[in-house]
Formats: C-alpha cells, structure tokens, sequence
C-alpha cells in the first residue's frame, strides 16, 4: 500500500518501481473522500489528477532524472489561480468563476510535475483566522472535529494533516499559513514579501499578501519553495534576487552559533495561554543548552502592531474588493432596480459575507477624506517605525523566536461573538507581513487539553536559507 514520507523517498520509490504517480494519486482521492466531512475540498480533479498520473508513468524510465516535483501531489487554495479551472475565494461573489490563466506558481508547479488534485476551501477572500467564514461552510480540525483548523488556509492546512497531498499552497497575509499550520500540527512557511510572484493570487491586501507553503518536513517545504519562487515579469513586486539552492543549504549544515532574539513584551502578554508561554520557555532553555545565544529585546512597539495591521489591510482590502460590483466581476443581483447604484449594493450585499462586509467597511472608513490621516497615514508611518525597529534587531541577531498563537485552536463557533479575541489572535503573526520578513511556524508542543502548538521563527529580509536551516535544527533537538 503507497505511504508517503518525503519527497525524496516517493521519488526513490518511483525510480525503483515500488510504486507508481497512479497509486499516488489513487491513494490521496481515497483519503479524501473518506474524509468529505473535514470540508477541507471544494473541488477535487480526480480524474484529471489521474490522466497526469498515468502520462507521468508512461514517460519514466529507470534512468530518468526525475524534475523536482515529479509526481507530487498538490492542493491549491481556492485564492489561487489555475487556468481552465474554477476559482473562488470561497465566496458568492465569484460562485462559479474559471480562471483565464495560471497564476505563475501553479505554473512553476506544473513545470516541475506536480499533479494539481483540487481546490481548498478557506475564509472568504482569505479573511479570517478561523476558517468558519467560508460561503461553503467551516474545515474541521482533523484531530478534533469539534475545533477550528485555524484560517485563512484551513483547508489547506487539514488537507496535509489529514494526509490528502503531498504539499498545500496557501496564502498568508498575517499568518493565514502559520496559524492554521500551527493549530494542525503542522509546518507552515511564509517566504519574505515578493520572494514569490503575487501573480495569479487573489488579492486581499497588495503589500502583505504572500503565498506560502504547508508542508510535514521541512525539507519538502524547501523544495517546494525553490521550485515557485523567483522573479516574474507579471509582478512588478516580486524579489529581483537570485534565488538559493534550499535543499543543498539544508544539506550543508551551518553549525556556527546562532544569536536568536525574543520579545520579552510577547512572553509577558497577559493573553498568552500559559501552557504555551511555559513551553516557549522551557526550549529557550533547552536551546541555550545546546549553544544557542537567546535574549530578550524590549520591542516597545508590541501594542501598535495589531491595530496598525487592521487599518491598513482592511483600506487595502476595501480598494481591491472594488472591483466586485456585478459589472464585470463578480455576483450580479437578479433582484430589478433602475438604479446604478442600488444595483452595486444589491450584488455586494448578496455576493459578500458578513466578515468580508465588515473589513470593507472599515477599510472605507479608514481611507474617507475626514479620517484618512488620522487612520491611514498614521499607520504607514508606525509600519516604518516596525520596519526600522526590525531592521536594528537583525543587526544583532540572526533571527526572532515568538509562539505563534496566543492560544490553541478553539472550538467552533467559539469566538463568532468576539471579533476582538479574534483580531487579537494574530498578535504574533501580523509582525512577519507588516515588516516583510519571511517567518516559519513548526509543531513543537503539544498542549494539556491534547491539541499540538508551535514555534514562530522569523529571519531577516530574503534569509529563508538561514529560517529553514534553524527550522531543521529545532525541530531535531525537540525529537
């Protein structure tokens, strides 16, 4: 019977006829439909999956060098493009939309072998930390259906926990990767701000959003990462950098002692569940016996970094969400007006949820003429103020350890009353986007109540060589 445990090994399997691209996919379809009431899917291309699988056999031969991703198997977010195929944003509002093009990583994917099986399911336009504000319904946690699987990616993220593909893509624009990877049990990476083209990827908010990888080794993750990042000339944003050989920088073990900063204000957050604080602490510890330079820095500016986030996504959101009005995008009431602008309210109001509405909303408060500089400028130069303070901890650091949630996952429907516990659930996933750092969540910990919890690890600008390097050593000494 197939098993799957690296990318590596599938491929070793392959070449030494142990098993197949067809078994692969047959298994992962299988697992899937067994687990329909995780909701994790919202479309799943089993028969076209297979067609790839089997094109993929009959072209191998013993000798082949197979290409990175060769006969991997892949879910998308349904935030992300794939031409030919209906895309979403597991929202009314594009309720039957196919996509024109491919987003330039699922290209890259495709280009490297990987077998697309289907589309996750997600919180509407990627909003939410929850998964519960999805048009198609909430993901359940796979080692507790009674609880949330974290959000934006929730789908994705239950899919390789539940063991439905190899690899998820998803999209974190404040920790839409991280958290759910962290509530799953999960690795959740978050490349830096433009290390992969934006491309194809549905807009929530322009200057934060990143696609990122879920993945359980980090090996894999990097191989997935080396495969779709790189410069694109359809994103103006994207890194011009060369991009690094991950796999061979995680072969090539960098044993010089690392310096490793933590913000004393983030452990001494009331909001912490003490469980997590007690097991951040305890592997500083384990860490520092073993040669690691920890200490904390004051980082004054803890407070600000939710609300700063909420302002400026939300304008954001409010500007790219526009161009939803029934016209040419999006849901178009059928409901009769002769009136242009009872029409676009009509086809928002039916094509948007609730949690999408209220971050319009605000997003056109924060950007009307009377509150503008108050709101939004303000908060452009605070995200300065975060940027430059980063930037002078990095010169004395090699890299910043935080929990990656205050606390584990909850239970459905848990906070649907409390959007501010909500919003305060990101405090320490927001900083990576804010700054435009790449930033990593790895399982750790487990807590009392049995649900698993992670360790955040960010690393300066364009540095995802030196967070998967440290990814793979904590997650070894924590073995």
């Amino acid at each position: 019977m197939f098993r799957f445990s690296t990318i590596k090994d599938y491929h070793k399997a392959l070449q030494n006829g142990q098993t197949t691209c067809v078994e692969a996919v047959r298994f992962y379809i299988n697992k899937i439909q067994a687990d329909q009431h995780l909701n994790a899917w919202l479309e799943v291309y089993a028969d076209e999956a297979l067609a790839a699988a089997t094109k993929l056999d009959a072209e191998r031969k013993s000798d082949t060098v197979l290409s990175p991703l060769y006969g991997v198997v892949v879910g998308l977010k349904d935030v992300i493009c794939y031409k030919d195929h209906r895309v979403s944003a597991s929202s009314r509002m594009l309720e039957g939309f196919v996509s024109v093009y491919h987003a330039t990583a699922t290209k890259k994917l495709l280009d490297a072998g990987a077998i697309i099986i289907g589309r996750q399911n997600c919180d509407e336009f990627a909003m939410g930390s929850s998964n519960e504000h999805s048009a198609f319904g909430p993901v359940k946690n796979a080692l507790d259906e009674a609880r949330v699987p974290g959000g934006s990616s929730g789908g994705s993220a239950v899919a390789v926990q539940a063991d439905h593909c190899m690899i998820s893509l998803g999209s974190d624009t404040g920790g839409s990767v991280r958290q759910p990877a962290d509530f799953c049990g999960i690795i959740g990476l978050k490349p830096g701000y433009g290390r992969i083209s934006r491309y194809g990827l549905i807009a929530y908010a322009s200057s934060f959003d990143q696609i990122g990888i879920f993945g359980k080794n980090i090996e894999d993750v990097a191989c997935t990462l080396q495969v779709i990042a790189g410069a694109d000339e359809f994103d103006s944003t994207v890194s011009q950098l060369p991009v690094p050989d991950y796999t061979a920088a995680l072969e090539n073990r960098d044993d010089h002692p690392k310096r490793i900063a933590y913000f004393k204000e983030a452990l001494d957050h009331p909001g912490l569940d003490p469980a997590i604080k007690a097991a951040t602490e305890g592997f500083i510890k384990k860490l520092t016996a073993h040669g690691y330079i920890i200490e904390a820095v004051d980082f004054e500016l803890l407070e600000y970094i939710v609300p700063t986030y909420y302002v400026l996504t939300t304008a954001e959101a409010s500007s790219n969400l526009s161009r939803y009005d029934g016209v040419r995008f999006g849901h178009r009431s059928t409901q009769s007006t002769d009136d242009l602008t009872d029409f676009y309210k009509l086809s928002r109001s039916e094509g948007f949820g609730k949690e999408v509405k209220r971050r319009i909303m605000l997003g056109t408060f924060v950007l009307s003429a009377g509150y503008y500089d108050a709101y939004f400028t303000k908060a452009q130069q605070v995200r300065r103020k975060l940027q430059l303070l980063t930037e002078s901890v990095f010169a004395s650091y090699d890299a910043i350890i935080l929990p990656t949630v205050p606390a584990p996952a909850y239970r459905i429907g848990e906070l649907q009353n409390d959007q501010l516990a909500m919003f305060l659930g990101d405090i320490y996933t927001v900083f990576a986007n804010l700054v435009g750092i790449p930033a990593i969540s790895i399982p750790l910990f487990q807590h009392p109540n049995g649900m698993p919890f992670g360790l955040q690890i960010m690393t300066s600008q364009d540095d995802e060589v030196s967070l998967l390097r440290l990814s793979k050593q904590f997650l070894e000494l924590s073995e």
